[in-house]
């Protein structure tokens, strides 16, 4: 090891170069697949950028990766795609739109909600993102069928029993809308459980019909930007989501050359 560079968690250690997150490092660690010096790692390992660092024997070039500068992009999730990198049943999916490189989700969507899905190559800021411990807010534009009472309102705000525990939305706002099957409300949570926004509206007897995640922690989806597309954050969207992680960000960046939405394929 280089001892001018104090050595850490090889979980964290690996985020950072933008390998994934640290839960799903944690997991190959786990699996063995992972070699730091020859030996093979545990959850326990320490390293640094410069240690012989493997996975399934191919080497992990960390000074390279670490020394890329960070970047991060918002994508609007249409319906009808999966947020993994492949599917069984050869759906499509929301990498193959975005731009190459090694790019680490902030979380999912199920494939039949739409919206905002963060991507970076910061494994360390994806981990802080998605950590319940972050308090990150998720807000949704939900569309229902039917009408919803105060009291079912009610319900929603002060929180409900479901299979998994207790949940309930921190905010639900009237947005109006026409008739029993075109009210829309914004909702906003912070959580990600499966399914969440769903359930527990399910739970006091109304369905969705549509479901938009329009916001993550300080970063909006907008106007401008259609389904099936991307775009950079700009410096100032990037220090407001770094703040809101509570990560020291890692400037100055630049962010990708092309920030205009990017056209469909």
């Amino acid at each position: 090891m280089n001892d001018s560079v104090p050595p850490e968690r090889l979980q964290k250690l690996l985020a950072r170069a933008g390998l994934g997150s640290r839960r799903e490092i944690e997991t190959w660690i786990a699996a063995g697949e992972i070699t730091v010096n020859g030996e093979v790692a545990t959850l326990g390992t320490r390293a640094t950028a410069s240690d012989r660092v493997t996975r399934q024997g191919r080497p992990l070039s960390l000074s390279r990766r670490i020394a890329q500068e960070p970047q991060t992009i918002v994508y609007f999730k249409p319906e009808g795609e999966v947020s993994t990198r492949s599917d069984p049943e050869g759906r499509p999916s929301v990498y193959a739109n975005l731009p190459r490189g090694r790019w680490v989700g902030v979380g999912r969507l199920d494939i039949n909600t739409s919206g905002l899905l963060l991507f970076t190559n910061d494994g360390e800021l994806a981990h802080k993102l998605m950590h319940p411990s972050s308090g990150i807010e998720r807000e949704y534009a939900v569309r229902i069928r039917g009408e919803a009472s105060e009291e079912q309102l009610t319900r929603l705000r002060t929180g409900i029993e479901l299979d998994d525990g207790p949940a309930g939305f921190d905010d639900v706002i009237d947005a109006g809308g026409s008739g029993g099957s075109n009210h829309w409300f914004h909702v906003v949570l912070k959580e990600g459980r499966k399914r969440e926004v769903r359930r527990l509206w399910e739970a006091v007897g109304l369905v969705v019909s549509r479901l938009i995640r329009v916001r993550y922690g300080p970063i909006q989806l907008g106007r401008v930007l259609r389904a099936g597309r991307w775009r950079a954050l700009d410096e100032n969207e990037l220090r407001e989501l770094y703040k809101a992680a509570g990560v020291n960000p890692p400037f100055p960046t630049r962010p990708p050359k092309r920030t205009r939405p990017s056209r469909r394929r």
